[in-house]
């Protein structure tokens, strides 16, 4: 091979080598700039106003357009969350914040339209208030102008989410709400029955006694009292019964605010169906255990209360009856005349349920590791069967359940009386059911009538037999029940509620039985005994003193140990 030949040879590799190097300087000049493009921030927006009484109030559901300048895509369109935040990534660059139509609030309609500049990697903050909003008096004008206003109830609900509360009687969950700095607060009649006492929870971690003041059955009002002092930062709603009764028209835009059961306050929206003298019918959808709740127009002004219907046809056509705002003041005044003498309840605060929930999976993991049955741990009374109930057996007798209804045959061969003997405490708790439902991390201990047959019976089917006629059994409930106390060695343990379940024994008659909620470390190995004292209603001043095997305690104390150390790990 030639010298020319070799020497070219070289040339064109090292010229290869060049431009392979060249190619790649290229390409890593070009990374840093084009890391840095895609180098965002965080715009971290708050919309917040006050109100007349220096409250501030935040802004939820406001419809915010971001554009960067100049324009070269589409506004981006974000919404603030309950508490007024919103949160929007960006590229470094120039942009406008402008709201997407105004906000009605106090009378007045406020919007904002603002620039400002987001540096790369550094996060920014955008506070929207009435110093720099541009805001306009709400007339006549304005409300039938081109423009639509936002006016949205949601604005309403950090003003009086304080002064709504949830109620929780024996046999009933509602809402109601603070009417008076003295501890007043009203509800529906209907939403709690005949109860005289009622456990009041104002917050997630605060709840008291309360009694019941007045009750009107005919106008479907009951005023309750409590501590004042428990009253903290809740306001009383002014129903301004000292003015004249607001109108509401047919077809009008109402919403309530209420505390549905085992969830969070929220606001329910709809409209005036049409109208009686003492109650509104509305097409407010009411959540679970919700009713009680005051109603609102859409300026604020409260109209009345929400109820519960009294008859099937109006159930049915999910019609939401409203107690009239005349009714409600006419109640109110004759509660007010009945304090003169009576002290308020004692407002030391009660039990509330714990703030960590069972994940499912966990549920799931406990059932598994369980050994043996998932039945509740049992024991029994003169008068009543006593089951323990814990989330884990809840857990395993829903899953157990949905899988017998895919199986042709059951594994174990059980007859209908047997097995509906095992499940009933677990999938039967009538009223209550909806709050079992989504296994609520508690103990519940569950008194239930025995049926027993009456000596009388039995002679009168002892003398059918000897003529040759065989007759069943025909058994009763010895007796209702009345109440339950339970003690860790000597100290008595509180219950978080004390639950009735309602059995219907026929059409107008109802048996109750006992469904007490603990906290899960209420009961355990650490207490010297435990022991129940159980009360009938044929004879409820005398109870029957049952105590608790030391194996069952400790069964119960292991269904919660995987909550235990999921709950600890959280705090």
């Amino acid at each position: 091979m030639s010298a020319e030949l070799l020497t070219s040879g070289f040339h064109a590799a090292t010229m290869t080598l060049m431009i392979r190097a060249l190619v790649l300087a290229t390409i890593l000049s070009a990374i840093p700039r084009t890391a840095a493009v895609q180098v965002v921030s965080v715009l971290h927006i708050k919309v917040i106003l006050v109100d007349a009484e220096g409250r501030a109030t935040p802004v939820p559901r406001h419809a915010l357009l971001v554009s960067d300048n100049p324009a070269t895509v589409t506004p981006r369109r974000i919404v603030t969350a309950m508490d007024g935040t919103v949160d929007v990534r960006l590229r470094p660059g120039n942009y406008t914040v402008e709201s997407d139509q105004p906000v009605a609030f106090h009378g007045k309609t406020y919007q904002w339209t603002q620039t400002l500049d987001i540096v790369a990697g550094r996060d920014a903050v955008l506070e929207l208030t009435a110093d720099n909003a541009e805001v306009e008096a709400v007339t006549a004008a304005t409300a039938t102008s081109g423009a639509p206003l936002e006016a949205d109830p949601w604005l309403r609900l950090p003003q009086w989410e304080d002064s709504v509360v949830a109620l929780w009687t024996p046999t009933a969950h509602a809402s109601g709400f603070v009417i008076d700095a003295n501890g007043l607060i009203a509800t529906s009649q209907r939403a709690i029955g005949s109860a005289t006492s009622v456990e009041v929870q104002l917050t997630r971690d605060v709840k008291v006694a309360g009694s019941v003041v007045v009750a009107d059955r005919a106008r479907d009002v009951a005023v309750l009292r409590i501590d004042s002092k428990a009253l903290a930062s809740a306001r009383p709603v002014p129903l301004e019964c000292a003015e004249s009764m607001p109108t509401v028209a047919d077809g009008q835009q109402i919403f309530t605010i209420s505390v549905p059961l085992r969830q969070q306050k929220g606001i329910t929206t709809g409209a005036v169906s049409r109208q009686g003298a003492h109650a509104l019918v509305s097409d407010l959808t009411l959540a679970s255990g919700s009713a009680g709740g005051p109603v609102f127009t859409a300026g604020g002004v409260v109209v009345g209360i929400t109820s519960v219907g009294d008859d099937k046809g109006e159930r049915s056509r999910g019609d939401t009856p409203i107690v009239r705002i005349g009714d409600v003041c006419d109640v109110v005044a004759g509660a007010e005349k009945r304090l003169k003498d009576a002290a308020p309840p004692a407002g030391t605060h009660l039990p509330v349920e714990p703030v960590q929930p069972i994940p499912v999976d966990a549920l799931e993991e406990a059932a598994k590791g369980r050994a043996g049955s998932l039945s509740p741990y049992q024991m029994s009374a003169s008068d009543f069967d006593v089951a323990f109930i814990t989330p884990v057996m809840i857990y395993g007798a829903q899953h157990q359940s949905e899988q017998a209804g895919r199986r042709e045959r059951p594994r174990v061969p059980l007859g209908p009386d047997a097995a509906y003997a095992l499940m009933r405490p677990l999938m039967d708790f009538s009223n209550w059911s909806e709050y079992v439902a989504d296994f609520p991390p508690v103990l519940l201990i569950r008194v239930t009538p025995k049926l027993v047959e009456g000596f009388w019976t039995k002679v009168a089917r002892g003398a059918a037999e000897t003529q040759g006629v065989v007759l069943p059994p025909i058994k009763r409930f010895a007796s209702g029940f009345s109440r339950m106390r339970a003690f860790c060695g000597d100290a008595e343990v509180t219950p978080i509620h004390p639950f009735q379940i309602e059995q219907r024994i026929s059409e107008s008659d109802a048996i109750h039985a006992g469904l007490y909620v603990f906290d899960p470390d209420a009961i355990g190995p650490a207490c010297a005994s435990v022991k129940l004292v159980l009360y009938s209603e044929k004879d409820p001043d005398k109870g029957e003193i049952r105590l608790v095997d030391a194996k069952v305690v400790q069964q119960i104390w292991r269904d919660f140990a995987l909550y235990r150390a999921l709950r600890d790990r959280k705090e």
